[in-house]
């Protein structure tokens, strides 16, 4: 979330972490939700840059990309939890 404050980061984190949340049918924390979001900008954001040469911009476009972050990072913890 390149350009944003901090506040505007948590609760844009939140929001995305609260609809992979709800996409992925999980049950987590806010404080969970808040680190999946901002996360899951980190890893859409590297993920759009690198198979599409660039990221969506904006608000809307950064919630986005962290909802689709978020997402891929909770199918990775299941991934990792179902093969222990």
């Amino acid at each position: 979330m390149e350009g944003f404050g901090w506040i505007l980061s948590i609760i844009l984190g939140a929001i995305a972490g609260w609809i992979a949340e709800k996409i992925m049918k999980s049950d987590h924390s806010l404080v969970v939700n808040i680190i999946l979001g901002i996360l899951g900008a980190l890893v859409g954001n590297w993920l759009f840059r690198a198979l599409l040469g660039g990221t969506a911009g904006g608000v809307i476009g950064q919630l986005v990309v962290a909802v689709i972050g978020a997402c891929i990072l909770i199918w990775l913890g299941r991934l990792v939890r179902s093969k222990t």
